[in-house]
């Protein structure tokens, strides 16, 4: 078990889950049951690294909370158990998302004759730049 299946284990324990009343169509169903379901991970609690939780901040986006709090809300679905795992299953795979380091960018290497390719390339636009203007006749 790596480092992102604990986290993602710890951090499912911890979420805590509230049922609310969604909004939108769905006739009289919808004004009766709370179906809707608001999933709250405090992110201190998992003692993310530092990149990992920078990642994550990034990818959260505007569901986190300035107390670092994530709030995912799932409204998708008729039933509470339906909701339940969509944020289940969304609030995993931003987790995992954090824990995938970008690939480092690799310089690229320019040879003598490239570089004498462009200078020339350059020299040629300057000349053409150079003999705008007005025309003496």
């Amino acid at each position: 078990m790596n480092e992102a299946d604990e986290t993602v284990a710890r951090a499912m324990s911890i979420a805590g889950e509230s049922f609310i009343a969604a909004s939108g169509p769905g006739g009289q169903n919808v004004n009766k049951v709370a179906t809707a379901v608001q999933l709250r991970l405090d992110v201190f609690a998992l003692r993310l690294q530092p990149q990992v939780f920078a990642r994550l901040k990034t990818a959260a986006g505007s569901r986190m909370t300035a107390g670092g709090e994530i709030v995912l809300t799932a409204r998708r679905f008729r039933t509470q158990e339906a909701n339940r795992a969509d944020a289940r299953e969304r609030l995993e795979a931003l987790l995992r998302g954090a824990f995938d380091a970008p690939a480092k960018r690799a310089k690229t290497r320019l040879n003598r004759i490239g570089k004498e390719a462009r200078i020339k390339a350059k020299k040629t636009r300057g000349a053409v730049k150079a003999n705008r203007g007005k025309v003496e006749w």
